[in-house]
């Protein structure tokens, strides 16, 4: 298997978490339910691996004393904790 790197954020992430958390619920509980669905169990277990790894990650990124620098372009506007984007 192939190992892919991206940057993201900490929010960027927390967010991923999220959506990933949801839609593993769906598929596990929701899905099922539903005439003609074909589960896959080995998915849901992968993807809940991946989200307690993710996890651990933003816990290792909270406990780090000092975060680098953005990399993004110094004109890339980014959200508020309010969910409004700053000024650019």
């Amino acid at each position: 298997m192939k190992n892919i790197k991206i940057e993201m954020t900490q929010q960027e992430l927390v967010l991923a978490i999220t959506l990933m958390s949801d839609q593993l619920f769906r598929r596990e509980f929701i899905d099922p339910k539903m005439p003609g669905y074909k589960g896959d169990p080995a998915e849901v277990a992968m993807g809940k691996e991946l989200v307690l790894r993710l996890k651990s990650a933003i816990r290792l990124a909270a406990d780090s004393p000092a975060e680098p620098a953005s990399k993004r372009h110094p004109n890339h506007s980014s959200f508020n904790t309010n969910g409004i984007r700053d000024a650019v």
